[in-house]
């Protein structure tokens, strides 16, 4: 038995929201449980991200609304498989280039890649920023957002690990959505 369950996180005025849907199919072979057409503020398709899930019985997709107006104010979207997050797509506004949190990925074994003012790839994950309204002069304070997308798989699952088109098309909504210039 497979499930889906999808948590949406809102809040209206003072109060937060959660709505959960939950569906079921039945299926005898091992396989990726039932993921929505679109998660993640509709930028991932379900065939974006099934190739970087492991198996499993049951799926839920928690996301926060995007929004993003003040320093370190965040977004986060995660897939979970059988209650462990499989799949996450994050962002965060910074108001100095130099708040950009790359410390922990630069210790492990990553690559550049041409995504977003600086982007880079590890095993698991790639992570990018971009400028909104560059301030000027460039000591002044900013609008930088940092995007990030994780997979965590156990250890002996064989599952690619290319996400740089997912996160360039994470680039593409966040520059839309919050209007960059």
């Amino acid at each position: 038995m497979h499930a889906l369950r999808t948590h949406v996180w809102a809040t209206v005025g003072t109060a937060t929201l959660l709505a959960t849907l939950t569906g079921c199919s039945s299926d005898e072979i091992k396989a990726v449980p039932e993921v929505p057409e679109r998660i993640c503020w509709d930028v991932f398709t379900r065939k974006d991200v099934v190739p970087f899930l492991p198996t499993g019985d049951e799926a839920d997709v928690y996301s926060d609304t995007f929004v993003l107006l003040e320093e370190l104010d965040g977004a986060t979207c995660s897939l979970d498989i059988d209650g462990r997050t499989r799949f996450q797509a994050a962002a965060t506004r910074r108001d100095r280039e130099d708040q950009i949190e790359w410390s922990s990925y630069e210790k492990g074994k990553t690559a550049p890649i041409p995504v977003g003012k600086k982007g880079i790839v590890w095993p698991g994950g790639v992570l990018t920023y971009i400028v909104c309204e560059p301030p000027e002069p460039p000591s002044a304070h900013g609008n930088y957002v940092e995007l990030r997308i994780s997979t965590f798989s156990a250890a002996d699952d064989k599952l690619p690990r290319n996400l740089t088109p997912l996160l360039k098309q994470f680039v593409a909504f966040a520059e839309q959505e919050l209007n960059c210039v």
